[in-house]
């Protein structure tokens, strides 16, 4: 019997008594001294409310606890949850390593019934990054870059943060305010608004090698870092709806650090906004470059004229 189900066996089988020794469990499950302690201790770490009693005929019993109620799941609850563990397999999330014991904790809580449910939804639903020869439902060992959980540590207590990168051969620093913490592409990527040159920065978190805490005496107000956001917004020249086809070729390729907004549930439409420079004639060249790239799903609803003259010339290129 392997351990997942010999736990949730034993948590029926306690589940059930008024009162249950250790000799009781190893005599049941077949299992040694040892085992059977380390089995009643994870049970407890779940959350079953058990009180030892001391003494020679000293064991266990579970406590009454009419303040708590006992979480259920539907059965359609319980797929979403697992389905979703499914799909986010070599992902790079942070904490995947406490993911492992809750997948654990959850298959002792749900039916046998239940559990063959997903066994079997296993078998036959493959995600991006499955290995097919080996989908066991808690092999999730994939982990994120190290630095992304002490990021997400930090920045939950404090959004302004001293950043420290490796840029090619040098050490740069910068003060942040983030603003989104986002995965683009399989990587992960840090939005902040840049403290000393008061503008936005994307940086990857695959570059970080120091976050912490940015001193208070040198930040800039909140409501500060909003205004000079919303000016820099007003100088977005660049606007375009994207469809689905446009969508796809935008997530093989984008030159222009920036991300989509969707605008429906399913995303498969898209508004990209931003600012092109269009005195700088080597960016309007890629840009055009990457708009004939997108194809023709795209609706553009602004653009700077300089940008349509050179898509203009281009397009009569291509034209007999």
């Amino acid at each position: 019997m392997k351990k997942v189900e010999r736990i949730n066996t034993i948590m029926r089988y306690i589940n059930n008594r008024a009162h249950f020794t250790i000799s009781e469990i190893m005599r049941e499950f077949n299992i040694s001294r040892s085992t059977a302690i380390r089995d009643i201790r994870e049970i407890e770490a779940m959350g079953m409310p058990l009180v030892a009693e001391v003494g020679r005929d000293g064991g266990y019993f579970v406590m009454n606890n009419s303040i708590l109620p006992t979480v259920r799941f539907t059965d359609n609850e319980i797929k979403a949850l697992f389905i979703g563990f499914m799909a986010t397999r070599n992902q790079q999330l942070p904490y995947l390593k406490s993911r492992q014991s809750l997948a654990e904790k959850l298959l002792g809580l749900i039916s046998k019934n239940q559990q063959d449910d997903l066994v079997l939804l296993n078998q036959i639903l493959l995600f991006e990054g499955t290995n097919p020869n080996n989908p066991d439902l808690l092999d999730l060992s994939d982990l994120p870059h190290p630095m992304l959980e002490k990021l997400i540590q930090v920045l939950l207590k404090d959004e302004y943060l001293w950043i420290t990168i490796q840029e090619e051969m040098e050490i740069k620093s910068y003060p942040i305010y983030l603003l989104h913490l986002y995965r683009e592409k399989s990587v992960w990527l840090i939005e902040g608004f840049d403290l000393k040159e008061e503008k936005r920065r994307i940086i990857p978190v695959d570059d970080l090698t120091n976050v912490e805490p940015y001193p208070l005496k040198k930040r800039i107000s909140k409501k500060k870092i909003q205004e000079q956001l919303r000016k820099q917004d007003e100088i977005i020249n660049l606007v375009i709806e994207l469809g689905p086809k446009a969508i796809a070729q935008f997530r093989k390729y984008h030159p222009i650090k920036v991300s989509l907004s969707y605008t429906n549930p399913y995303q498969t439409t898209a508004i990209l906004r931003t600012y092109i420079h269009v005195d700088k004639a080597e960016e309007i060249t890629e840009l055009t470059n990457w708009l004939l790239f997108l194809g023709g799903d795209i609706k553009v609803r602004e653009m700077p004229k300089e940008v349509l003259e050179v898509i203009q010339e281009r397009m009569g290129l291509y034209l007999p």
